[in-house]
């Protein structure tokens, strides 16, 4: 096969329609391993031989029962993979798994050819890469640079080409700092989509499987394979993610103001930074600026507060039993717990919830935040001369994500002045994963940046318009059939799929309605009202009866004006059936509320989120 094959899905497929064996493809892993020659990508690779016997069992090319079908990929090992020794970069805490973590099942079963385990900073803790006692990946832009962390391995492997995709974790930007030093597209899931069952932690309540890629489209596919409900992980959410598709023509997006961006004394970053704000204005973004103050104290809530003592939670028998088996900078760290008490960890989960009603507040009527991924680059001998202060400020724009519930998307714009490469992260409210992951992708292709650190050139991609087909129904949903809530399956076990965010008009209250589960709302139209937040769904119009019959009184489908003055039929309620209902229409829209419910503790009545 060519030896410069791109990996990523849409050529290896085509090659595969073309008749490339993907024996072939296991061969040219290999033979790309050995070329690169780093030692410290991979901590475990699979016998050739065992991966070749997967390769020839795959049956006939079927990319649609098996999306991944002949996509090789490596996955972090702190995620457990049958008879591989799981290490976490701790040679002593090192345990054989009998089964497959439940993401990495699945993604056999999506016809992916899992290659290897690769290295990482010590108990996924650390955003240098350089925090383990095996050898450090090099930076493949410049490797003078650190390589990123904690997921190093993972980042390197995808950006040098070796494999099509990998797996890393994200709690503090691990899958999303590695990917901007790197070139490539870091995806961050809603927290609980994709299952920990299998994945050791770091910090249990705010850990994230993470996908690396060389476009969003092969992320956000990964990510739809991956996001099955695990009933095991306590910790999971329902919901699954939506297609891809083209976003909406105007969308807001909320940015740190100048006065509190902060580089570091890094400029041609800033400059960077402010290209790619031009470059979304000229997608139909309104930028907002907003005081970022309050977002940077939820960061320095990870590692300056109490969540240092989940980290410790892990290794506490480590520490008491076998202290030299930890890496110096990781021990460091996690020691800090052991000066917090158990008040202070209330009193942190009490500041975090009074700055998640500020922040909230702010983030209130956008569309998504987009921030710098990381405010400047710092390299080895940085890293030598000071283990601890670099490695804090590269998640200055990461750290804040996971304590929030936002999604996060890291994504390759042009490169700065100097060559090194540029990259903004785009965040929004849980759920949204598809909605930021379309304007990422539309980004990614207004700047067509190198792909990591190959030869290859970006593929050109058009998604799906944002409208509807011939054969389809336009439907606005307002509730809990939007993405990642309860009811979205009603839409998509149907075949729906998302087009687009959009508002009504200002004459529309959204009320709470009584009764559930689950909880929905109901919109109302009105002469004094407000925008609302909606989601315009595709549905196949031959299966449009069969979803009204499922829309229980005093609920409906009618004609809502959009704040376009546009028309599309959606969901309405009764007004008589809002008389005992709870007017929520100041929260500008479904999301709004719930994530008001998240910052206020004294709300007592839970929603159910269940799928029911």
């Amino acid at each position: 096969m060519p030896t410069q094959q791109p990996f990523d899905i849409a050529s290896l497929h085509t090659a595969y329609r073309n008749g490339l064996n993907p024996v072939d493809v296991v061969e040219e892993v290999f033979r790309r391993l050995a070329e690169i020659d780093d030692p410290g990508i991979f901590l475990h690779v699979i016998d050739k031989e065992t991966i070749l016997q997967a390769a020839r069992t795959l049956g006939p090319f079927d990319p649609v029962t098996k999306p991944l079908w002949g996509l090789p990929f490596a996955i972090k090992d702190n995620i457990d993979a049958t008879g591989m020794p799981t290490t976490a970069a701790c040679p002593d805490f090192a345990y054989t798994p009998k089964k497959d973590a439940f993401v990495v099942s699945l993604l056999r079963q999506a016809g992916a050819l899992l290659i290897g385990k690769t290295n990482l900073d010590q108990f996924a803790t650390g955003l240098v890469g350089i925090r383990t006692p095996y050898p450090a990946p090099r930076n493949v832009i410049n490797p003078v640079i650190v390589p990123g962390g904690s997921s190093s391995g993972s980042a390197i492997a995808v950006a040098a080409g070796i494999v099509s995709f990998s797996l890393g974790t994200d709690t503090a930007g691990s899958g999303r700092v590695p990917a901007a030093l790197n070139g490539i597209v870091g995806l961050k899931p809603t927290l609980g989509l994709i299952s920990n069952s299998g994945v050791v932690p770091a910090c249990r309540t705010l850990d994230t499987v993470s996908i690396f890629a060389t476009t969003v489209a092969d992320a956000h596919r990964v990510h739809q394979c991956a996001a099955v409900y695990d009933p095991e992980d306590s910790f999971a959410r329902a919901g699954g993610v939506a297609e891809l598709s083209s976003g909406s023509a105007h969308f807001r997006v909320g940015v740190p103001s100048l006065e509190t961006r902060e580089f570091f004394g890094d400029e041609t970053q800033s400059s960077s930074f402010q290209d790619s704000l031009d470059g979304l204005r000229a997608m139909g973004a309104e930028i907002v600026d907003l005081d970022f103050a309050p977002f940077y104290e939820v960061a320095a809530l990870l590692y300056d507060g109490s969540w240092v003592a989940e980290r410790y939670s892990v290794v506490e028998d480590l520490l008491r039993d076998r202290p030299d088996s930890l890496h110096p900078v990781f021990k460091r760290v996690v020691k800090q717990a052991e000066t917090h008490s158990s008040a202070d960890v209330f009193r942190g989960i009490y500041r975090l919830q009074d700055l998640k009603r500020k922040t909230a507040a702010k983030m209130a009527g956008l569309d998504m935040l987009c921030v710098p991924s990381i405010p400047t680059f710092y390299t080895l001998d940085d890293l030598e001369a000071d283990p601890i202060g670099p490695n804090s400020r590269l998640g200055t724009y990461t750290n804040f994500v996971n304590l929030l519930d936002l999604c996060g998307i890291a994504v390759p714009v042009t490169p700065r002045e100097d060559g090194l490469p540029g990259s903004v992260t785009l965040l929004a409210a849980a759920g949204r994963d598809a909605q930021i992951a379309a304007v990422a992708a539309e980004l990614h292709q207004k700047c067509s940046p190198p792909v990591g650190g190959t030869y290859w050139t970006l593929p050109a991609q058009t998604l799906p318009s944002g409208l509807a087909a011939s054969d389809e129904m336009e439907i606005a949903a307002a509730g809990a059939h939007m993405s990642g809530l309860p009811l979205n399956y009603q839409l998509t076990d149907l075949g729906g799929r998302f087009l687009r965010s959009a508002k009504t008009s200002t004459d529309y209250k959204l009320f709470r309605l009584p009764g559930g589960p689950p909880d929905r709302p109901g919109l109302v139209s009105g002469a004094s009202g407000a925008s609302i937040d909606l989601e315009i769904w595709a549905l196949p119009v031959s299966r449009v009866g069969e979803f009204l019959n499922a829309i229980p009184a005093p609920l409906g489908i009618g004609t809502i004006t959009l704040d376009t003055d546009e028309t599309v039929k959606g969901f309405i309620c009764e007004a008589s059936g809002v008389t005992e209902a709870e007017d929520i229409t100041s929260f500008g829209g479904w999301r709004g509320y719930l994530n008001s419910l998240s910052t206020n503790p004294t709300h007592t009545k839970e929603l159910d989120y269940e799928k029911t």
